[in-house]
């Protein structure tokens, strides 16, 4: 009876307590990591939907039809013409802003996503973003986009196509990641990528 009391009485040991202490370090770890997976690929998103948007934006672009402001004499015609827009500036101009942190774009006349003309630029796109962004974004017609980590395969569209560009830091640790859509002009057809490049997606 009084060994059975003893047993009853008997609390955890030394290796039990461990062992409990270290499955709680492993799960602890892996919520970390998953947490910061998922706040990571939720800002990526950003990017991927962004430059999609923008390369859509340039197909839209290439699909209006531009015709000489002229008067026609009787019995004659002119041609509509076609043609992509002209690089557009980035946005934000210096990668820095973008370091680690969200850039809010300015919405003032002239500014940001509000340059360019009828032929070139944001405007020629109708394109702009007035919420904060954590990627710097680039259109360029005619070449890839400038400072693009990484060599998108088949995504430059050379002289006779566009790449759509965003470029970030999400850590601030100075390595890039960086997403592009091209689109390349085809027998006066625009074919757009059928995916979105990624580099070095979640840094």
């Amino acid at each position: 009876m009084r060994a059975l009391k003893r047993y009853d009485r008997r609390g955890f040991t030394l290796v039990e307590l461990m062992i409990v202490v270290a499955i709680i370090g492993v799960l602890a770890a892996l919520a970390v990591y998953g947490v910061t997976r998922y706040l990571a690929s939720a800002k990526t998103s950003e990017a991927k939907n962004t430059v999609g948007a923008i390369s859509r934006a340039a197909a839209a672009a290439y699909d209006r039809e531009i015709a000489a402001s002229e008067i026609l004499e009787n019995g004659t015609a002119t041609q509509a013409s076609r043609a992509l827009c002209d690089t557009a500036g980035a946005v934000p101009t210096d990668l820095a802003d973008v370091a680690n942190r969200k850039y809010q774009p300015n919405t003032a006349p002239d500014t940001d996503f509000d340059t360019g003309t009828d032929q070139e630029g944001w405007r020629c796109l109708k394109f702009s973003m007035s919420q904060p962004i954590y990627y710097q974004y680039n259109y360029t017609r005619g070449a890839n986009t400038p400072n693009m980590p990484g060599t998108p395969p088949g995504v430059g569209a050379g002289a006779a196509g566009f790449e759509a560009g965003a470029i970030g830091d999400l850590d601030g640790d100075g390595v890039y990641s960086g997403f592009a859509r091209g689109g390349t002009i085809f027998s006066g057809q625009l074919a757009l990528a059928t995916t979105v490049y990624a580099f070095n997606e979640f840094e």
